[in-house]
């Protein structure tokens, strides 16, 4: 009885010894994995696995997005030059012109006093001119026998003569002057366009001194032709010349777009905006295009050569300085670089980078300069070539 009571108590002191030796190795192998993990992710961070990507030269053109506005080629008020009352209207707000057609006819009928006034002065001028001239004519013809007339009375009545010329010449303007203001009672269209404004009515009084002299009669504008208006920022100042083409669309015209070529630089800043204002001629064929419209003009911008491209990935942008990194001997170089234009997915850089340089493809900060570099296994290095650029818009 006491034997089979001592194997029972050998057997259980068995199990549990087991059992808690099994416990241990489970636990021990447990923590060894865990160090083990730990050492794994600290080694990636002292030495990060990259992509490397190979920087190439080449051309990148883009373009910017800014914003214009449609201008009437032509655009002028008419306002009444004399004091004179609105007889006719032949014209009124959307009617299509002629160059010298009649618009509008206006009277003052002191005018025509005013007038028939010079018209008698003229006749009185010469009345009195013709009597002067015979006078001296009289004398002229006595003077040549010897002794009968004064040289002084011969040479004030040629003076008389002329003063009176004089005087007829002098009335003769103010008879032109007067003429001339009538001629300002019509009102005629100094070019082709279309009336898009009309400010008076039959009867109205009008002219310096009128109750309407400041405001014009009507306004004329020129729709045949267009001029397209944009200021180009200073960073993208000289990417146009005369005779370059842009295309613009009209935000309410959605579908259809149109084209204007370059035609006026400014040549100078503008001190507010700091931008270059440049004009397009448009020929509005189609009269869909109205004055004052808003446009959005792509800009394309002058194409650089021997330029270095890279993905924008491998541009860090921080708050000290703008860099790519560059491996060099298995460790990050960091290489300040300055951006140039971007297109798509790719940008130009400036700075102490090299064609066939080794940058980082996706670079990050957390990879501090100087730290060694794991390439990524199966990683090929490739080169980023140029190609067209999509548009990157510059805000209104």
């Amino acid at each position: 009885m006491n034997i089979q009571k001592n194997k029972l108590i050998i057997v259980v002191t068995a199990l549990v010894i087991g059992t808690v030796l099994f416990s241990s190795c489970g636990e021990s192998k447990k923590d060894k994995d865990e160090q083990d993990l730990t050492v794994q992710q600290e080694n990636a961070l002292d030495t990060p696995t990259v992509s490397l990507v190979a920087v190439n030269k080449g051309k990148l053109s883009s373009n910017i997005t800014v914003p214009g506005e449609l201008q009437a080629y032509q655009q002028t008020d008419l306002y009444a030059k004399v004091n004179s009352y609105v007889k006719t209207l032949l014209v009124d707000i959307g009617s299509q012109v002629h160059q010298g057609q009649l618009l509008a006819t206006l009277e003052a009928p002191e005018l025509n006093s005013q007038l028939e006034e010079a018209k008698s002065r003229i006749q009185q001028a010469k009345a009195v001119y013709f009597a002067s001239k015979a006078t001296f004519d009289r004398l002229y013809s006595t003077s040549k026998t010897p002794g009968t007339v004064s040289e002084n009375d011969l040479e004030q009545a040629q003076a008389k003569k002329s003063s009176d010329s004089a005087s007829v010449e002098a009335a003769k303007s103010s008879y032109q002057s007067f003429a001339a203001n009538l001629a300002y009672l019509q009102i005629r269209a100094p070019f082709d366009g279309v009336i898009t404004l009309r400010n008076v009515n039959l009867g109205a009084y009008v002219g310096p001194g009128g109750a309407a002299s400041n405001q014009a009669l009507f306004r004329l504008e020129d729709h045949n032709r267009l001029r397209l208006v944009i200021s180009v920022p200073e960073n993208f100042t000289g990417g146009l010349h005369n005779g370059d083409e842009v295309s613009f669309v009209i935000r309410e015209l959605r579908g259809e777009k149109f084209t204007a070529k370059v035609v006026r630089l400014a040549g100078a800043l503008d001190n507010t905006l700091r931008s270059e204002r440049l004009e397009m001629d448009v020929y509005n064929t189609s009269k869909k295009l109205l004055p004052n419209m808003y446009a959005d003009v792509n800009v394309p911008l002058a194409q650089t050569d021997s330029a270095i491209i890279v993905p924008k990935t491998a541009v860090v942008t921080s708050t000290e300085k703008v860099f790519v990194i560059r491996v060099k001997d298995g460790k990050a170089e960091w290489v300040n670089v300055q951006k140039g234009l971007e297109s798509g997915d790719n940008i130009e850089i400036y700075g102490k980078v090299d064609a066939g340089d080794q940058i980082v493809k996706a670079a990050t900060e957390e990879i501090r300069d100087g730290s060694p570099i794991k390439i990524g296994s199966g990683d090929q290095t490739g080169s980023v070539k140029s190609e067209k650029a999509d548009t990157s818009k510059t805000k209104k």
